[in-house]
Parts: structure tokens; sequence; C-alpha cells
């Protein structure tokens, strides 16, 4: 997936982001955190992973569907692109 290179540094910015996140719900456990703190850390969490989840769907359905060189590859980019979403979106 080529277009995952051309957007790495701001995607592991991402992603490096939500790791933080993590350990910041760590230490509130370790802490004996309120439990609405947690919940809303983890409420941050999914935030972010939904973010990171559209933009790498975005750029798939860019390069993948929308300029895709063929019918054959612009299925294929699709049927990814659903299953993805269809497991995104359990």
């Amino acid at each position: 997936m080529g277009h995952t290179v051309e957007n790495k540094s701001k995607l592991l910015a991402r992603v490096r982001r939500l790791k933080g996140q993590m350990e910041a719900i760590e230490r509130a456990l370790e802490a004996e955190a309120s439990c609405a703190e947690i919940l809303n850390l983890a409420a941050s969490v999914r935030g972010a992973t939904n973010g990171l989840v559209v933009e790498l769907l975005e750029d798939h359905l860019n390069n993948h569907v929308v300029r895709a060189e063929d019918d054959a590859l612009r299925k294929a980019g699709a049927d990814d692109m659903i299953e993805v979403m269809k497991r995104h979106l359990k």
C-alpha cells in the first residue's frame, strides 16, 4: 500500500498519540482514578482510533477505488473497503 508510505509520518504521529492515550489509561488505573476519568480517557482513545481509521479509509478509497487503473482493481479496492468497514462498524 504505497499511499501509507506517503503519509507515514502523519499516520505514525496519530499512532503515537494513541499510544500515549493508552498509557494514560494504564496510569489512571494504576493510580485508582475514578471510573468517570477512565471512561473519558477510553472515549478519547476511541475517537482517536476512529480518526485514524477514517484517514486510512479515505486514502484507500482515493488510491484503490477512485484512481484505480481498471474496473477489476476498482472492484477489489471497493471490496476491501467494504470488509474493513463491516469490521470497524461492528
